[in-house]
């Protein structure tokens, strides 16, 4: 069941894709017809928002069943008496899902409306309010207290300011401003603040705007997964190579005990600051965060011992968690994605560099996981088989919890291989809309298993380093 349009790429990109997921090791297995089944389910998938709200518990700071408790009773408060049920996952203890209701498609559509651009839009879908910073236009005479319509120009085509779009737009839902027009458009009005709050979204999913900030961290399912396949151990030093806004790195520093350190870089000052903020609204002290380019954090020459920043001298680290700079095609749910196919064919030789700085950094018996939240085969699957080929001091390794399906076809992997990486699919579920009658005649098994297959794109190989050649 689609209720947006599949996800739209520039054609350049589209054509790169199609051979991808067409490729000649894949159709050998799985024949034509089913190889273009799943690459069209995924094409839909990827438009809509996965099917359950994943939040990571602060186990530092409070237990999974208190903070299951106040979220229960908060979700209540925004659903007004909904009765939806917060799960814990069997496999990862320090989260719980929220089934996201929707899409609901019987909503009447107001004369009055607000456009904003894609990404407010896809933060809406997933339970955001409208913020001023992402309304791009809103009709004439709109006042505040108004009841407006919601769309996204996931184009991208609308003009700042406008009165009315007639271009591509997809409805979101009902809300009511709280500004008018001419306040939101001010050149001395507000540019922060809350624009429209959300009281009939297509899909209906808990705001956490201030929602338990010390005890709760909102982070996709396959990204709670590599922090526990990295499995750092209290005393550890751990590197997180590319780590911001910081949500594996919290992880990683709860799941020691706050007991080691975890370096933190990131090349983006504003991105390093997000970063320290939120391991100390998290209470964690062993987190250090660095602004460094990664691809320069090997030291070629002694440095001062009381140095504790990058660079860093080889075999530095017991565990590198390298979450990779990449194209971005898992994220959802995304319309109309607007990277070039040179954009995206960048990042495959960034990511080798980064790997390479890795594999030195890292002290033999180490462990490295590489993970990306993309869907391609050339940052991917084609990177382990340039890794084994390029490292041979490197083994694949099983992964535990392993949730997602197994890797790719594609990029010459044996069978045996493949099975050790993970790849989270969303097309491996069909899609379904989910309505709160659904919901209450559900086995609790039956949605897990649906939280596992929908949720974003995403890959993790796990790596042992065994000596230092």
């Amino acid at each position: 069941m689609s209720f947006f349009p599949k996800i739209s790429f520039k054609h350049e990109v589209e054509e790169y894709l199609t051979k991808v997921f067409r490729n000649n090791e894949l159709i050998a297995a799985l024949g034509t017809q089913e190889v273009e089944s799943k690459y069209q389910s995924l094409l839909s998938h990827l438009s809509h928002p996965p099917a359950f709200t994943t939040v990571r518990v602060n186990t530092h700071l409070a237990s999974v069943k208190h903070v299951k408790k106040m979220l229960f009773e908060e979700i209540q408060r925004q659903f007004k008496g909904l009765c939806v049920p917060v799960l814990e996952h069997p496999k990862l203890q320090d989260i719980l899902l929220i089934p996201v209701i929707g899409p609901r498609q019987n909503l009447k559509k107001h004369a009055s409306e607000v456009i904003v651009g894609a990404h407010c839009g896809y933060a809406v879908l997933r339970g955001a309010h409208v913020y001023v910073p992402g309304i791009v236009s809103a009709s004439r005479f709109m006042k505040a207290g108004d009841l407006v319509s919601v769309y996204s120009d996931v184009e991208g085509k609308c003009k700042r300011g406008a009165k009315e779009f007639e271009g591509v737009k997809v409805f979101l839902g009902n809300g009511i401003s709280e500004l008018s027009r001419s306040e939101i458009f001010s050149s001395s009005g507000p540019l922060n603040g809350m624009g429209v709050r959300m009281i009939e979204p297509v899909y209906l999913s808990p705001s956490f705007d201030s929602v338990l900030p010390s005890n709760l961290f909102l982070q996709n399912l396959p990204s709670v997964v590599v922090s526990h396949i990295l499995n750092p151990q209290p005393g550890e030093r751990i590197l997180d190579m590319c780590a911001a806004p910081g949500g594996k790195t919290t992880h990683l520093a709860t799941l020691m005990h706050d007991q080691g350190e975890v370096i933190a870089m990131d090349k983006i000052a504003n991105k390093v600051k997000k970063i320290k903020q939120n391991a100390e609204l998290l209470q964690l002290n062993c987190i250090k965060a660095f602004c460094y380019d990664g691809t320069k954090a090997l030291s070629v020459e002694k440095r001062e011992d009381e140095q504790e920043g990058p660079p860093f001298l080889p075999e530095s680290f017991d565990r590198i968690l390298l979450d990779a700079p990449c194209s971005g095609m898992g994220q959802r749910p995304n319309m109309a994605y607007s990277l070039t196919l040179k954009e995206v064919t960048s990042y495959q030789p960034l990511q080798r560099k980064l790997f390479t700085v890795a594999v030195k950094l890292l002290k033999p018996g180490g462990v490295l996981a590489y993970s990306t939240c993309t869907i391609t085969l050339s940052e991917n699957e084609e990177q382990v088989a340039w890794a084994l080929k390029t490292f041979p001091c490197l083994q694949l390794q099983p992964q535990e919890p392993h949730i997602g399906g197994e890797g790719m076809r594609g990029a010459g992997l044996s069978l045996d291989q493949l099975k050790l990486l993970q790849r989270f699919d969303p097309s491996a579920v069909t899609l379904q809309g989910m309505d709160i009658n659904s919901l209450q005649d559900s086995r609790e098994d039956d949605l897990i298993s649906l939280a596992n297959k929908d949720c974003i794109g995403f890959f993790i190989a796990k790596f042992v380093k065994s000596n230092s050649k």
